[in-house]
């Protein structure tokens, strides 16, 4: 059994699945809220305490011992690490691991001394023969021994740590195949950011981190509308977003005052000006279309905002969608397990 533990800010989500001769069933997938689910969220008075207590309830609700695992995988998040394509020649894996750290030097700005260095290979470059890309990771030793440390708190063995933004990717690959010309855009709206990647076969690789989630989504609603956070939760789940509707919502964005931007055309901007950036870095700007994940995914007319925006066909992702044994458990909400999908299956790549 492969775990993919996904800790967020608001929830902590799991994905447990065996390796099959066609790719991975799914043995469970469960979440639980990090705060007190009778009070409002507030990231300010969330502290490693309340993670610690997550993570054990959710393998409690669960009934799931997670030292049975063959492996744990788990994720850093993509604005504490540093991700980087590189291509370089076919090589043996003992020397492909001392050209990535030499590699890292060159292309990562982080000191040497103190940066832990992984890597995944990609695919083959499809511009060049016997070459392939590689995803550099890199992030500081700090930063790393946080992250166990939590892990050690909740009583768990360390397994591998993966980042959250090449989880996603995996998790997308595993599902759908990629298509051979154009690029994917995935956009995970978690609690109190959301992490935009690019990707496609034999592209540049590429993610960024934008500084609106969901807890923003319901901010905002609760403080126009004059209601309390957990009131507004509950309106914007049910109305979605014409719950903050003006004419922010309805106009051309570049035209409406800043004052007058909602926080979904301020996140929508956001992807607008980083999917420029890509084209204008790359010379590649044939987005297929973007893929909405995470919590707040399916927020009610969300996709549709999006797709008229930016105009790119948009929808939500669904990491169960082909995957044996998904229809046995019962999943509100799948595309907040597409993180954790992508960890869990991160493990049976390295481990077969």
């Amino acid at each position: 059994m492969y775990l993919g533990l996904d800790i967020g800010r608001q929830y902590v989500k799991m994905v447990a699945a065996d390796k099959t001769k066609n790719g991975y069933k799914l043995i469970d997938a469960g979440s639980r809220l990090i705060p007190d689910p009778n009070s409002a969220y507030d990231p300010e008075k969330i502290d490693q305490s309340h993670y610690v207590i997550a993570v054990k309830e959710l393998f409690r609700q669960q009934g799931l011992n997670p030292k049975k695992a063959k492996v744990m995988i788990t994720g850093i998040n993509g604005s504490s690490a540093s991700i980087k394509q590189i291509t370089t020649m076919e090589m043996p894996s003992d020397e492909l691991e001392s050209a990535m750290t030499f590699e890292a030097r060159k292309h990562i700005p982080m000191d040497g001394t103190d940066a832990v260095i992984d890597y995944q290979i990609l695919g083959s470059n499809k511009k060049e023969v016997d070459k392939i890309d590689v995803g550099l990771v890199a992030c500081t030793k700090g930063v790393l021994n946080n992250h166990i440390d939590l892990l050690k708190e909740c009583g768990l063995k360390p397994g591998v740590v993966d980042v959250n933004p090449i989880a996603m990717s995996n998790a997308f690959s595993f599902i759908k195949d990629m298509p051979e010309d154009g690029l994917v855009v995935m956009l995970d709206i978690g609690a109190l950011s959301s992490t935009l990647v690019v990707y496609g076969k034999g592209e540049q690789f590429f993610t960024r981190d934008l500084p609106i989630g969901g807890h923003h989504f319901v901010k905002e609603l609760s403080e126009k509308k004059e209601i309390g956070y957990t009131e507004a939760q509950d309106q914007l789940f049910r109305d979605g977003i014409t719950a903050l509707k003006s004419n922010a919502s309805i106009e051309n964005t570049a035209e409406v005052g800043i004052a007058e931007r909602t926080v979904y055309d301020n996140l929508i901007e956001d992807m607008r000006r980083s999917l420029r950036f890509y084209a204008k870095q790359t010379g590649q700007s044939f987005f297929l279309k973007i893929f909405l994940t995470g919590g707040a995914a399916a927020t009610p007319g969300l996709i549709g905002m999006v797709n008229e925006k930016l105009n790119i066909e948009c929808d939500v992702f669904d990491p169960f969608g082909s995957v044996e044994g998904a229809d046995n458990i019962s999943i509100s909400n799948p595309s907040q397990y597409t993180t954790a999908l992508g960890l869990g299956i991160r493990g049976g790549m390295d481990l077969g």
